[in-house]
C-alpha cells in the first residue's frame, strides 16, 4: 500500500494574510486542494492522511468535493506537531492506526493483508506546494526500486560560500557537490517509521524529512526536482504561484 501525507498544519506567519496560506482561495480552490489534487490523481497512490488543525477538516473536504475531486483516498486527518517532521510522526502514527482497524475488520481468511508491510512506502508532500506534477510523482515511485527513499533534489546554481560567524566568509563550498532537497520525499514505510521513532524528543529539532533517514542509515536515491514544485512562503511566492499557474496546470493534472 502506497500512502501519502499531505502536510497542512503550519501557520504561515512570512505571509502577510489572516488565515494560513495553504487555506487562501487561489480562483476556485484552496491553496491545498491543488495538491491535494494531484496526490489523489496519482494512480500510484493508494490513500492520503492530511496533517491539519481540526477546524479546517471540514472544509478541505467540501472544497475538495466542491471542486470535484475524490475523497475516496482520504483515510482521515493527523493533528499537526511542534514541528514539521512531528507532524510527519503524528501522520504515519495515524496510518498505522487505521491500519489496524482495518486489519480487525477484515474477515479471517483474509487476515493475512495487513495494512503496513515491509513493501509500503510513505510520500511526504507539503500542503504549500501546489504545483505538483504526475511526472515528479511517478518518477519518485519507479527511482524507490532497490533503495529505501526517495529525494527530488534541484542542484546549486548560485556560488554557495560556508560563513562560521555570519559575518565573514569562512571558506568557498564546492556547489557541484551541494543540492536543494524537495518534496514529495518517498519512503519505505516501516524503516521511515523507525528511523522517525528512534529520534525520540530530538525530532522536534529536525528541520528536512530525509535527515531522520540519512541518520538512521537508510539508502536515499536522489532524482532531478522540478523548479516549479516552489514552496509557497512569502507574499512574492503567492504572486509567482498565481501569475504561472494557468501556463502548468495542464501538466499538473
Amino acid at each position: 500500500m502506497n500512502t501519502a501525507i499531505l502536510l497542512s498544519g503550519g501557520i504561515g506567519s512570512r505571509l502577510n494574510s489572516d488565515i494560513p496560506k495553504q487555506y487562501i482561495y487561489i480562483e476556485s480552490k484552496m491553496l491545498i486542494t491543488y495538491a491535494l489534487e494531484s496526490l489523489v490523481k496519482a494512480e500510484d497512490i493508494h490513500s492520503i492522511v492530511i496533517v491539519a488543525h481540526e477546524c479546517w477538516h471540514d472544509q478541505i473536504l467540501n472544497d475538495a468535493k466542491f471542486n470535484k475531486i475524490s475523497v475516496e483516498k482520504i483515510l482521515g486527518f493527523a493533528a499537526p506537531g511542534v514541528n514539521r517532521q512531528s507532524s510527519i510522526l503524528n501522520g504515519m502514527e495515524k496510518i498505522l492506526q487505521l491500519s489496524l482497524l482495518h486489519w480487525r475488520n477484515e474477515k479471517e481468511d483474509q487476515a493475512k493483508s495487513r495494512y503496513i508491510d515491509a513493501c509500503d512506502t510513505v510520500m511526504i508532500h507539503d500542503a504549500a506546494r501546489p504545483l505538483l506534477t504526475q511526472r515528479l510523482i511517478q518518477n519518485c515511485y519507479k527511482a524507490l526500486l532497490g533503495h529505501d527513499g526517495v529525494m527530488p533534489v534541484l542542484p546549486m546554481k548560485d556560488t554557495i560560500y560556508l560563513s562560521c560567524d555570519g559575518k565573514k566568509v569562512t571558506k568557498l563550498l564546492d556547489r557541484k557537490k551541494l543540492f536543494a532537497g524537495q518534496a514529495p520525499e518517498l519512503f519505505l514505510f516501516n524503516k521511515y517509521y523507525n528511523a522517525n521513532k528512534a529520534l525520540k524528543d530530538k525530532i522536534q529539532f529536525i528541520n528536512g524529512s530525509t535527515e531522520p533517514a540519512v541518520l538512521a542509515g537508510m539508502d536515499i536515491v536522489m532524482i532531478s526536482g522540478d523548479e516549479k514544485n516552489f514552496k509557497i512562503t512569502t507574499d512574492e511566492d503567492m504572486k509567482r504561484f498565481r501569475n504561472m499557474k494557468e501556463q502548468v496546470e495542464e501538466d499538473t493534472l
